[in-house]
């Protein structure tokens, strides 16, 4: 009768092991929550390693890792680990994730295994209640997918151009002066991609009467561009 009676307590503490044990497994993908993240790694570069992790509404967060600073950077513009939480557009969101959807989720082969110059490995990655999947390429021969990476490497260059600015208007406000031009110029080649992530900074510094004031018309300017 006893032991009759202690198997369903048996059964249940099993139930409440497995209970505690998915919570664990669900944060690193949780179901209903479909996320991208892109994960680029190139030892020749600084950062060396970056991971961009984006929700369907435009949140994430940023994450990189100091590598060596070229020779002819200063220890000024050598911008330490960035990590913090980001929000792109909802219209730059969906499209990332309509080009996942397209490709399978990233279920495929994405590079193109040609010899060409090494621009740092670029694994970009789907889960959510679609599944999982995950393709990495140096370069890739699928416009779509080598046009994503483009991009995404441009989001990434924005985020810490923004820690420069920061670092710039708190130690060197001269050096906003070059560094605002160049940024213009990049915004507009592609190199600088979804300059409204980095908008409070850059509101800050147009409304700042102590810098100069090009650096002011400048960030005005790459403002007015993020919002259109």
């Amino acid at each position: 009768m006893s032991s009759v009676s202690f198997l369903p307590v048996l059964t249940l503490f099993a139930l409440l092991l497995a209970a505690l044990a998915f919570p664990a497994h669900a944060q690193q993908w949780p179901v209903g929550d479909p996320v991208v993240e892109v994960d680029f790694s190139n030892p020749g570069t600084n950062p060396a390693h970056w991971v961009l992790v984006l929700h369907p509404d435009g949140s994430g967060h940023f994450h990189s890792e100091h590598g060596v600073a070229p020779s002819n950077e200063s220890q000024l513009m050598d911008v330490p680990d960035v990590d913090r939480d980001v929000r792109l557009t909802p219209d730059f969101a969906a499209h990332l994730f309509q080009v996942a959807r397209r490709h399978n989720w990233f279920r495929q082969e994405c590079d193109s295994h040609l010899k060409v110059a090494f621009q740092g490995w670029k694994k970009i990655s789907y889960a959510g209640p679609e599944g999982q999947g995950s393709c990495t390429f140096n370069f890739s021969k699928d416009k779509e997918i080598a046009d994503l990476g483009d991009t995404l490497v441009g989001v990434a260059e924005t985020i810490r151009e923004g820690a420069r600015l920061e670092l710039l208007l708190q130690h060197d406000r001269l050096g906003l002066d070059q560094e605002t031009e160049f940024m213009v110029d990049a915004q507009k080649d592609g190199r600088l991609r979804q300059i409204g992530v980095i908008r409070d900074i850059l509101e800050r510094l147009a409304d700042d009467p102590a810098v100069m004031d090009r650096v002011r018309k400048r960030a005005r300017a790459l403002l007015a561009r993020a919002g259109a």
